[in-house]
């Protein structure tokens, strides 16, 4: 599915990825729905942006993504403003051992529930014409990491979650695609809070562990994660897949064995 004419709606867009993100949606050509709990950083990111787009490209939306009613009642904004969805990227997240159930809610129930109010927009069986959803899980969705627990179950659960939705999509002949991103570190706001006892709790003492980890697979700028985006949005063939990025690796793409698994008729 090309890029260019989509309408596109980014969570966690005001910095870091999601900001990478709706720059390189909107050099597609697409229009894109900024998303973001942040209002000051969302107002700054969509000047920003109208200085180098058109500003009717843009629309920005507070919303904290772990609530269910803000989150359901920006989908129908978006769509009452662009009159249509055809691309979404879920992409909010949060590193927070101390606050394990808040990790949990951002991390996954919203991926969930915005995967669900996505597929109710975009689905040829709702009238939609189908489209592409992204979401970000990490590297920590792929092994362990013993200092972010939690926070390794949420992207593990979005990995999962976003292969099985794929298969079902197909199933259900949605026209909807579904895809993830795992990458490495990246110079995000995320990064540096494995610097904080309020966010890693009892594993503060060990931070050394995870800082010898991003020597070891490098820090990626966030644009690197966008041409990502553009692959996985773009190549019709791919659904169902994850795609791992790395400063030592570039982009490679998670093997799995499927032949045991069903395919749909």
């Amino acid at each position: 599915m090309h890029v260019n004419g989509k309408v596109a709606l980014v969570t966690g867009a005001a910095q870091g990825i999601g900001r990478a993100f709706a720059e390189a949606l909107l050099h597609h050509g697409a229009k894109v729905a900024l998303v973001d709990w942040n209002l000051e950083a969302g107002v700054k990111c969509k000047a920003a942006l109208d200085e180098q787009f058109e500003p009717q490209k843009t629309l920005f939306i507070q919303c904290d993504v772990a609530d269910q009613g803000q989150l359901r009642d920006t989908f129908r904004k978006v769509v009452d403003h662009f009159g249509r969805l055809d691309i979404l990227v879920n992409n909010a997240g949060v590193n927070n051992e101390k606050k394990w159930e808040q990790t949990l809610q951002i991390n996954l129930v919203s991926v969930i529930s915005g995967t669900y109010l996505g597929l109710d927009y975009m689905s040829k069986q709702h009238g939609g014409e189908g489209g592409v959803i992204i979401n970000m899980s990490s590297i920590a969705g792929l092994i362990p990491v013993a200092q972010q627990p939690v926070y390794c179950a949420s992207k593990h659960g979005i990995v999962g979650f976003t292969r099985s939705a794929a298969m079902a999509a197909n199933l259900m002949k949605s026209g909807v695609r579904l895809n993830a991103i795992c990458p490495g570190f990246v110079k995000t706001p995320i990064l540096e809070s494995i610097e904080k006892e309020e966010n890693m709790g009892q594993y503060i003492g060990y931070t050394d562990e995870i800082k010898a980890m991003m020597k070891s697979f490098g820090v990626l700028d966030p644009s690197a994660i966008a041409n990502g985006l553009i692959t996985l949005i773009e190549d019709d063939a791919l659904n169902g897949a994850v795609m791992k990025i790395t400063a030592s690796r570039g982009i490679q793409f998670q093997d799995y064995d499927t032949a045991h698994l069903l395919k749909s008729p």
